[in-house]
C-alpha cells in the first residue's frame, strides 16, 4: 500500500438514477476534503468505489459484472474495493460473502464515514487481516445539508431536496435502502441554488424519491420550486421523480405559470389496472390518474407528460395488461420508461406475492407497449414541425461532434448542424424544427422575417 505521504487515488463509478449521480458528488466532496484524489483511470486507483442502484435488475447485473472484472486487478496489486449506496444497504449479507473482493460497504446514509472506512480497510490489508468495513445503518435525520457537492462542469446541476420514501410501493426497495422521508431546510436549498447559478449552471433539477412530497414547516414543494426558479441566473428548473398523489393545484399552477419552471411533468403510472395498482400499493386508481392528467392539460394543453410503466407484475393477466395498453393509447404520453417487473429482495411483493408472470409474457408485453409508445412519441414529436422553440444547449451530439445537442423545455432532445448554428453549452437558442423521430427533434436556424 502507498506510503502515508502519498495521496490515495480513488476511482468512482456511478450506476442508476439521478439521485445516485448527486450522491456521488457528495462522496467526491467528502473524500476530497479528507485528502483523497480522484482519477478516471482504474489502473491508477488505490481505491475503486461503485455507487450502486437496487431498483432495476440491469443495474444489479452491471455492478456484479464490474466486480468480476476487478478480481484480476485485485490479484495484481493492493486495492480497496467499496460498494456504496442502495445495493450495499439491501444486499449487505450477499456482498459480504464475496471473498475477498469487497472491502467497504457504505449505505446512502453513511457517506460521512467513508474516509475512516477506507483508511481502516487499507490498514487492514497492510496488516494482512482483510476485514470488511461496514456502515449500513439508516438515519432518520441525515440529509447532507451542509455538504457542498463536487459537481462536474455542465449545464444542469442536481439538488436533492429530500431523502427517503414513505410510500412503500410493494415492488420498490427504496424505503428499505434509503429510509423514511426527511426534507432539507428550504433556505439551504435556495442558497445551494444561488451557488449553482454563480458557478454558471443554467438549469437545476430538484431530486427526491417523491420530490413533490417535500415539506418543511410551512414550505411545500410548490413554494420551494418557485423560490428556486426565482434565483437570478437560473433559466430552467425541473423536478423528478414525483408521485401522482402529491399534485395540489398550487404546484400545477407554479409549473404552468412560472417562466423558469419547465412545462414538463414526469408522472409515473406503472399500471392501468386498478387491481394491479392496489397490489402495487400505488394509492390511486385508473380513474384518479386520468383525472389528474385531464386537470394538468386543462391548465395547459401543451404540457409534456412522460411516465414509467411496469409489465408483468405479480398476477397481471392479459386483460389487466390490456387496461394499461388502452390507457397509454388514450393519454398519449410524449415518452415512457417501460420495464419488466423484476423482484427485489426485501420488498413487500417479494415477501407476500408471487412473481408468476413468465419471462416470455413479460417480454411480449414490454415489446407491445414499446412499439405503441414509439409510434405515439413519433406523432407527438411531429407536432413540433415548422415551429420555433427555445433550446438549452448542452454540448455535442453523442453520435457526431459536428452536431450540437440540447433540450427543449419539454426535455426532448434537439439536434442541429454546428456549422449552421454557432452556440456554446449553456446558451439558450431559438431553433426551427424541420424533422422529428420518436426520440429527437431536428433543427435549423429559424428563417429571418
Amino acid at each position: 500500500m502507498k506510503a502515508k505521504s502519498t495521496p490515495t487515488h480513488v476511482h468512482l463509478e456511478t450506476f442508476g438514477c439521478q439521485m445516485n449521480e448527486y450522491d456521488s458528488e457528495l462522496v467526491r466532496s467528502l473524500l476530497k476534503q479528507d485528502g483523497f484524489v480522484f482519477t478516471d483511470e482504474r489502473e491508477r486507483a488505490d481505491v475503486i468505489l461503485m455507487n450502486t442502484c437496487a431498483i432495476r435488475e440491469n443495474a444489479h447485473n452491471k455492478v456484479y459484472k464490474h466486480l468480476s472484472e476487478l478480481k484480476k486487478l485485485k490479484r495484481q496489486r493492493p486495492l480497496v474495493v467499496g460498494v456504496l449506496g442502495c445495493m450495499a444497504q439491501n444486499l449487505k449479507e450477499e456482498l459480504t460473502d464475496i471473498q475477498p473482493l469487497v472491502d467497504v460497504l457504505a449505505g446512502p446514509d453513511a457517506y460521512r464515514q467513508l474516509p475512516m472506512l477506507i483508511r481502516s480497510a487499507m490498514l487492514s490489508q497492510v496488516e494482512g487481516l482483510n476485514q470488511k468495513e461496514l456502515a449500513v445503518d439508516l438515519s432518520e435525520y441525515e440529509t447532507y445539508h451542509d455538504i457542498v457537492p463536487d459537481r462536474n462542469d455542465g449545464v444542469n446541476a442536481w439538488i436533492a431536496v429530500m431523502r427517503g420514501c414513505d410510500n412503500f410501493c410493494s415492488f420498490c426497495v427504496v424505503p428499505y435502502t434509503r429510509g423514511r422521508e426527511r426534507s432539507r431546510v428550504p433556505e439551504g436549498i435556495v442558497q445551494e441554488a444561488r451557488r449553482i447559478a454563480e458557478q454558471g449552471f443554467k438549469q437545476i433539477t430538484l431530486l427526491g424519491q417523491n420530490v413533490n412530497s417535500y415539506r418543511f414547516g410551512d414550505w411545500d414543494f410548490a413554494r420551494l420550486i418557485t423560490a428556486v426558479a426565482d434565483v437570478p441566473g437560473i433559466e430552467r428548473v425541473r423536478f423528478t421523480s414525483p408521485h401522482p398523489k402529491d399534485f395540489p393545484l398550487s404546484l400545477l399552477e407554479a409549473v404552468v405559470s412560472h417562466p423558469n419552471i419547465c412545462k414538463q411533468i414526469h408522472l409515473p403510472l406503472q399500471s392501468g389496472s386498478d387491481r394491479i395498482l392496489s397490489l402495487m400499493n400505488r394509492t390511486y386508481t385508473n380513474k384518479e390518474y386520468r383525472a389528474l392528467v385531464d386537470r394538468i392539460r386543462t391548465l395547459r394543453a401543451d404540457i409534456v407528460l412522460s411516465t414509467d410503466l411496469i409489465c408483468g407484475f405479480c398476477g397481471e393477466s392479459d386483460a389487466e395488461f390490456a387496461e394499461t395498453y388502452r390507457l397509454v393509447e388514450e393519454i398519449r404520453f410524449h415518452s415512457a420508461f417501460i420495464f419488466k417487473y423484476s423482484e427485489r429482495k426485501n420488498t413487500i411483493a417479494a415477501r407476500k406475492l408471487s412473481d408468476d408472470v413468465s419471462e416470455p409474457v413479460k417480454t411480449d408485453r414490454v415489446t407491445r407497449l414499446f412499439d405503441l409508445q414509439r409510434n405515439i412519441s413519433y406523432e407527438r414529436n411531429r407536432e413540433y414541425l415548422e415551429t420555433t422553440i427555445p433550446v438549452l444547449v448542452e454540448g455535442d451530439a453523442k453520435r457526431s461532434a459536428a452536431q450540437g445537442m440540447g433540450k427543449s423545455d419539454g426535455n426532448i432532445t434537439v439536434i442541429w448542424d454546428k456549422c449552421a448554428i454557432s452556440s456554446q453549452p449553456g446558451d439558450m437558442v431559438s431553433l426551427a424544427i424541420y424533422d422529428a423521430s420518436s426520440t429527437t427533434l431536428y433543427a435549423a436556424r429559424p428563417p429571418v422575417n
